[in-house]
């Protein structure tokens, strides 16, 4: 915890490492914005220090949610009018959704937008620096049923690996962390983020699993 009048600790070489080289990632060409389409949207990455090492912060959509339901996510939403852009978009939705205090985070960076088709957003990932953690919790019950920190030593956990199968064929990485399954968009954001940081460990590629019936039933509402 940082005291009144002092400065809070900066965010650790790698987070600046990390931030450069994923400004400069290229987007793959199914994920680029289509010109002229899509709501700008933006989505917090936070990092901190716990008592596990590196964590991030996450949350699990309401079950009772339209689009992404039970899926475990990044804070994020919209950007809207008077957000000054994705920064301040996804500050404002972590706030709404985990109670977070934006004056403990410091930005570090951007990552290049990312289209999800299904919404319909161009998605600007925002790195964060949780320099002074607080107490979160579901702050928004109509949007959100729970918030963790999950150690990124989980995450890298070749036993926490895995491949996810749609019906469709297609398959995607996926995590398993503080009891999440977490996939989609978020888990190919986390699989990229882990592999240019340096965190990654050697995983079984190989180990393919199909979407449980209960989150492929949430996954259907839209």
């Amino acid at each position: 915890m940082t005291h009144p009048g002092t400065t809070p600790p900066p965010p650790p070489d790698w987070l600046y490492d990390l931030a450069r080289r994923a400004a400069e990632r290229p987007v793959p060409p199914v994920m680029r914005p289509p010109d002229g389409r899509g709501r700008r949207a933006a989505v917090l990455l936070l990092f901190g220090e716990g008592p596990f090492g590196p964590d991030i912060l996450l949350i699990q959509r309401s079950a009772r949610g339209r689009r992404h339901a039970g899926q475990p996510a990044f804070p994020g939403g919209g950007v809207d009018p008077g957000d000054d852009g994705p920064i301040g978009a996804a500050l404002r939705e972590a706030e709404e959704e985990t109670g977070l205090d934006p004056a403990g985070v410091q930005v570090v960076g951007t990552m290049p937008e990312l289209y999800i088709w299904r919404s319909d957003n161009r998605v600007t990932p925002v790195l964060g620096w949780w320099h002074t953690p607080g107490t979160v919790h579901a702050a928004s019950p109509d949007e959100v049923d729970a918030v963790e920190r999950v150690p990124i030593a989980e995450l890298t956990d070749p036993a926490n690996r895995l491949r996810l199968r749609h019906p469709s064929g297609h398959s995607g990485p996926a995590f398993r962390g503080r009891g999440l399954l977490v996939w989609g968009f978020t888990a190919g954001v986390l699989d990229d983020v882990l592999a240019i940081s340096g965190f990654e460990r050697p995983w079984d590629r190989d180990r393919v699993e199909d979407l449980p019936p209960d989150v492929l039933d949430l996954a259907a509402r839209g």
